[in-house]
């Protein structure tokens, strides 16, 4: 297990010393082509030094890399640039993210699915402005207004993934616990059930209530997110949140065994059709 920044800087490595590879050419003839010293080329490739967007554009560049996604997704592995020298929206809120949370939004962005098990709140790409205040001064102690308004509203900008072209595809398991635990009271938790309802609804979005009656299952040692990216499945990572700090599993044998968790939680939960009606159920005080 390793944090974040870690976690980038191997999976980045390794996959730009897959494109060398691909290229023909050893670390010695990419380091000549880019004007590098060919131990540079070996200490990124192996994750021990950062790289930045700049080095990461002449190395794919100099493997003549023409797949538009993956060069942005790892220009976004090397740090902040979106392949065009901009930063990402993000970046404005340098001041009040950790940097692991900054980490998680970079790869949410880049994404194409995304599969979170959640055992106490509403996934935050769900959350109602209303709702992600009372969880972020819960979670958060002690901010003032000025910080708490914007941790929401990199709450809320990050919901934008759901929209994009094309958009994440979200596949959400809810404990049966975060339908009942009302966070914000009584009004904020009918506005986020009925949020719930109209996301369940959407193409791109899969719901499913894990109900009590299915007892104990692999669900109950915590919450976690698989992120799977469309231009190689060796990016493919799984978060796991902790107070202070988030961990990521990279290693494939993690990444199946969550994806098989991710699996049984499917067969063990409510259907889409039904997770629907109960969650509406609820929020018309069924």
């Amino acid at each position: 297990m390793q944090h974040g920044p870690a976690v980038r800087r191997r999976k980045l490595g390794a996959e730009l010393r897959s494109l060398r590879t691909s290229a023909g050419l050893t670390s010695g003839e990419a380091a000549r082509l880019v004007g590098w010293h060919q131990s540079k080329v070996s200490r990124i490739e192996t994750g021990a030094s950062g790289v930045k967007p700049a080095d990461v554009r002449l190395l794919l560049d100099a493997y003549a890399v023409a797949d538009a996604q993956l060069r942005e997704l790892l220009m976004v592995l090397a740090g902040s640039d979106d392949g065009n020298g901009r930063h990402h929206w993000w970046h404005a809120y340098r001041g009040v993210l950790p940097p692991t949370y900054r980490d998680f939004i970079s790869l949410e962005s880049q994404a194409s699915a995304m599969s979170t098990l959640e055992t106490s709140v509403v996934p935050g790409l769900l959350q109602t402005p209303e709702y992600a205040t009372a969880v972020t001064r819960a979670a958060v102690g002690g901010l003032d207004d000025d910080r708490l308004d914007a941790l929401v509203e990199v709450r809320l900008a990050r919901q934008d993934v759901l929209r994009s072209d094309p958009p994440l595809e979200l596949s959400a398991v809810l404990d049966e616990a975060v339908l009942h635990r009302e966070v914000g009271g009584p009004d904020v938790m009918a506005r986020q059930l009925e949020r719930l309802v109209e996301a369940a609804q959407l193409p791109q979005v899969r719901l499913q209530v894990l109900p009590f009656a299915a007892g104990a299952h692999v669900g109950v040692t915590g919450p976690f997110v698989i992120f799977s990216f469309a231009s190689t499945s060796d990016l493919d990572v799984v978060v796991l949140d902790h107070l202070t700090s988030s961990l990521y599993l990279e290693r494939k044998e993690d990444l199946q065994a969550y994806t098989e968790a991710f699996n049984a939680l499917h067969y063990h939960a409510l259907s889409p059709e039904d997770s629907l009606e109960y969650i509406a159920g609820i929020g018309d005080g069924a």
